[in-house]
């Protein structure tokens, strides 16, 4: 719901839905729920709304252009941490239990 009120917002006053902050969006929300504001709509039905007004009011700078593709890290070891191969539960244990006697002494 917090997406579609930023995409309305954004849509409306015609801005770059990648510069609307999603946590100003959530605290807005959080917030009129927590006042019980606007529970009671008057006759007039505003589309943009507080979450709207408050994510237009502080717009986030427009983002960078990708100079370089998206590169996936590489993993530190190249040894897996736990090898999915092998099936670490059903192992059979051996017990064996060995008994040492002194013989007498003389």
């Amino acid at each position: 719901m917090i997406r579609i009120a930023i995409a309305d917002a954004a849509q409306a006053s015609d801005t770059d839905p990648d510069r609307c902050s999603f946590s100003i969006a959530l605290n807005t929300a959080r917030d009129q729920i927590v006042q019980a504001q606007g529970v009671i709509a008057d006759t007039v039905i505003d589309l943009v709304g507080a979450i709207g007004h408050a994510v237009l009011g502080t717009l986030m700078p427009a983002r960078r252009i990708r100079l370089g593709p998206r590169a996936v890290k590489r993993p530190l070891s190249r040894y897996a941490y736990k090898s999915i191969k092998v099936d670490r539960h059903t192992y059979k244990a051996t017990i064996s239990i060995d008994i040492l006697t002194s013989a007498p002494g003389p």
